[in-house]
Formats: structure tokens, sequence, C-alpha cells
């Protein structure tokens, strides 16, 4: 069986003989096995990494840059590769797989512009023959720990603008689909990196503890459950790290009743169901305003999912494939169970689909709730599936506080023709990403990526200048350069200065 293993400039002391299973979501049988590692392995990387990082840190920023062109060359060249790679592992279609690697390779084209993005400031003058600047330089050190949902658009979105600032960056993947996080790696060291820049661990709580506690780490980026995120920003901050831990999300379609619903219906199709709806940024919560907009919605929305073609990740005609494994489909048909429970109406059940000569796989049905109620855990909590949930609302004012209320603040839509509608609503809503008339609100690469409340701890943002800011730390300079007029006996010397 095959075995994937770091990606390291060095080899450890000793090696973990400790392994995780990789499945097949399409046909549920295993098909390889990740080692995982611990201190052991940390430590050695961390050994590589600060025998590199201050070399990297002295090449200038254009250099930096060339690496990062080069690696984006690499990536395009090696797309279906690695698209094939990711869809086997995480069951995500082919298409939908390439628009992952497409997504994270928007931050490195981002980085490609290091040199400017670096630029300090500069004011001449400040006082009597002083001039003050800064400069920003790297933290040291960088981690990053991603999910198994975006396993190449999140580590690139982490390692890219980490590694341009001129730090050394350690990556622990998920271990449900490590592979395309290891393929990255090679492509950036065959783009010349040098080794121990840049090294990826696998690894489970125990390798993600050594990271928050190692003391040369500086920075650990996170993405993941709302829980964990926590964890990691709480143990993080302890151990005197910079912490950013991006959570969970429960995201809100607000369909106003001037909306054209030909075009909601098709952008609640791929934000609610794309991917298996496993994105932070899906859309699994629909509002509409009134009874009359929840009826024309609800039926145009029933057809629409029974025209949906769940395939195995390797179909073209598929809209999406399997969730990522066993576990983590009777945990979204658990929450499906606990709707129905709760008094929901369940108009559309997804549970119970098999697939012609795939029927081990991890496939869930697009599944369609209404008159779900906020009070219901099903609505507090995130399902991660193929699931959509429908809130009647009455007012718009009763839409907008659904969102602004929840628990999690990651992204919110509004669907309307009204312009005054959508700008009173993007200035009012409590969340931290807002699209009108986008279902999928995700940011470009030289804006930043970043949720509120419980969807993320820390103060700064994912990539653009957000991401810039995080993996660098400013230096300020106020320099003199006397003439050599002064008096020995200077009283004013004994004054804390001023630029008066």
């Amino acid at each position: 069986m095959r075995t994937i293993s770091h990606v390291m400039a060095a080899k450890p002391a000793s090696t973990s003989d400790r392994t995780s299973d990789v499945f097949d979501p399409n046909q549920g049988n295993v098909q390889a096995q990740v080692t995982l590692g611990g201190q052991a392995e940390l430590d050695a990387a961390v050994d590589a990494a600060l025998a590199a990082q201050p070399a990297w840190a002295a090449t200038n920023p254009q250099r930096r840059a060339r690496v990062m062109f080069k690696f984006k060359e690499l990536v395009e060249a090696n797309m279906d590769e690695l698209a094939a790679m990711l869809s086997r592992e995480h069951g995500k279609v082919i298409a939908d797989a390439k628009g992952d690697v497409q997504r994270g390779l928007e931050v490195i084209e981002f980085c490609c512009g290091i040199p400017h993005a670096l630029k300090g400031e500069y004011t001449q003058g400040a006082g009597p023959g002083i001039d003050v600047y800064s400069m920003r330089q790297p933290l040291g050190i960088g981690a990053g720990i991603t999910p198994f949902n975006f396993p190449a658009m999140i580590p690139m979105w982490m390692f890219g603008p980490a590694i341009a600032t001129g730090n050394a960056f350690i990556l622990k993947p998920s271990e449900r689909d490590p592979s395309c996080p290891v393929r990255l790696v090679e492509l950036m060291l065959e783009a010349g990196l040098p080794e121990g820049i840049l090294q990826c661990l696998h690894g489970d709580k125990e390798m993600v503890d050594a990271i928050l506690d190692h003391p040369a780490i500086g920075g650990v980026s996170f993405v993941g459950s709302s829980d964990i995120a926590h964890y990691v920003y709480q143990r993080g901050v302890a151990a005197g790290k910079r912490v950013q831990a991006m959570g969970g999300a429960k995201n809100h379609g607000i369909v106003m009743p001037d909306a054209d619903l030909d075009q909601v219906v098709t952008d609640l199709s791929g934000a609610a169901f794309g991917s298996a709806g496993e994105r932070c940024m899906a859309l699994p919560v629909v509002v509409p305003v009134g009874d009359e907009t929840a009826d024309r919605l609800r039926e145009k929305m029933i057809p629409a999912m029974e025209a949906l073609r769940v395939g195995i990740s390797t179909d073209d005609e598929a809209h999406y494939g399997p969730v990522v494994n066993a576990a983590h489909k009777q945990r979204v048909e658990n929450w499906i169970q606990t709707g129905v429970d709760e008094g929901a109406e369940l108009v559309v059940d997804g549970r119970g689909f098999t697939l012609q000569g795939h029927e081990e796989g991890f496939f869930i049905g697009p599944s369609l709730f209404d008159h779900v109620k906020p009070d219901m855990e099903s609505y507090k909590e995130e399902i991660f599936g193929p699931v959509l949930q429908m809130v009647r609302a009455k007012t718009f004012e009763e839409a907008l506080a659904l969102p602004s209320q929840h628990q999690y603040g990651n992204g919110v839509a509004i669907f309307t023709r009204n312009g005054h509608a959508a700008r009173e609503f993007a200035h009012r809503v409590n969340v931290g990403m807002v699209g009108i008339n986008v279902p999928i609100p995700v940011p470009v690469a030289y804006h930043s990526f970043g949720g509120w409340k419980r969807s993320a701890f820390g103060d700064i943002n994912q990539h653009g200048m957000e991401g810039v800011r995080f993996w660098t730390k400013t230096k300020t300079i106020t320099q003199r350069w006397p003439d050599g007029t002064a008096s020995g006996d200077n009283k004013d010397a004994f004054v804390i200065p001023t630029m008066g």
C-alpha cells in the first residue's frame, strides 16, 4: 500500500511508526497510509528551518519573488496532476479541484509582487535633522495547520505570504488528504526554494500541540472547526505566538422579494451543494423574506435539486462527488435526523443515496429543510454537508438579524435588485464577508479573507496585505546625523524628545 511521508530537509532523530488511513471516497476503501510524526520530526524540521531562514530573509525580495513566479509556472504545468491527486483523496469533482488549486495560485500571484508589498514608510524632517522610517521584517519560522476541505488553496494561502516575506514555514496538512500538499511543497523546492524553508509534516493532535508549544515557531495559521480554532488560538497565544485561527461558519443567503429567483436557485444550487457542502464559505441557510417569496423559491428549488447529478469525482457530468470519509458521512446524516427530530420539514431527503458500482462510497444526496427555526440545534451548528435549510423571515429587519445574531460570522449574501437594501444590509450586518448577488463572497487574493465572531480568532486576516502584516513585524527607525556643532552642556538632552 502507498505510504505518504514527510517532506523534510533533514532526517529526524527518531521516526514515528504511527500511521493514519487515507480513504478513497468514491469506493470507501483505504487507498494509502500517511506517516504521523511527533516532537522528534518537528524538532528536526525546526532545526533545519533555523539554519536556512537567515539566508532566505537576507535574500532580496525580488529574488524571492522569482521563486514564486517559477512555482506559479510549475503549478500551472502540473494542474491536471494536482487536481486528480486532490480529487482522488478528497472526493470533489475534477473541475472543483482545479478551482481549489487556482484560488490558491491567485495568492501566489499576489506574492509575486512582494517587493512592492514590503516597502516601508519614510518621513523626512520629522524633527530638526531627524528622519523616521519603518521596515517589515519576517517573524522567523511560521507554521500552518490546514483542513481537509481545501488541500491546495489554504496551504498556498498560508505558505505563500509567509515565505515571500522571508520566513521559513512548516506545513501540517490534514491527514485525510495529504498528497496534494506534499506535491505543492515538492514543486516549491523544484522552483528553487532553499531546503529547510518549506517543509511538510504529517500528524494529528500530537503534532498540532508540538507546533503550538515550540518556542522557535513565531506564528501559527489555522483553519478548521471553531472549537479547535479556539483551542489553537488560546494555546498558541499562551506560548507567546502570533496566531490567526479561522473557524466554522453558518453562512446565510437573504432573498428579497424583488430578487431574480431563477438566478438565486442557480446560485444556491452551487453554493449549498458544490463540493458536497464541504466549504466554510458554502451557503447552507437561505432566508426568503415573506412567505410568498419562500413558497416561490421552494417551488423552483425542488426540481433544481432533483436535476443535480451526484457522481464519482472523475465524472465530468457530476455536480458534486462524495464526502471525505465514512465518519463525516455519518455526521451529516445525523444532523439531518436531528433536524427532523426538532420539527423542521424535510422536503428533500438525501440520505440513503447510492451509486451503482460504488455502493460503499461516501455519497449523500442533496437535502432541503423548510420551516427551520433559529432555536434549533441543526440551525445553530455547522453541518458541513449537502444540506440546505430554509428559515423564513417576515421582514428585512428579521432577515438581517438572523446572520447578525448567529454565533458564526464568516460570510453572508443578499439577493436583491434594490441598491438601497443591499447597501443597508452590507453596512449593518454583523458578518465579516458580504456578497451582494454573489453567493460565495470569497475575496480576491489582493484583499483578505476573514470572518467575525466564532468564525475567526485573532486580529489579522488571511492573505492580501493582512497576510503580509501577519507574517512580518514592523521595525521603526528614528535617525539623526549630527553636524558636530552641538555643545557638551545641553540640558535639553535630559528632557524626553519631541518633534515640535
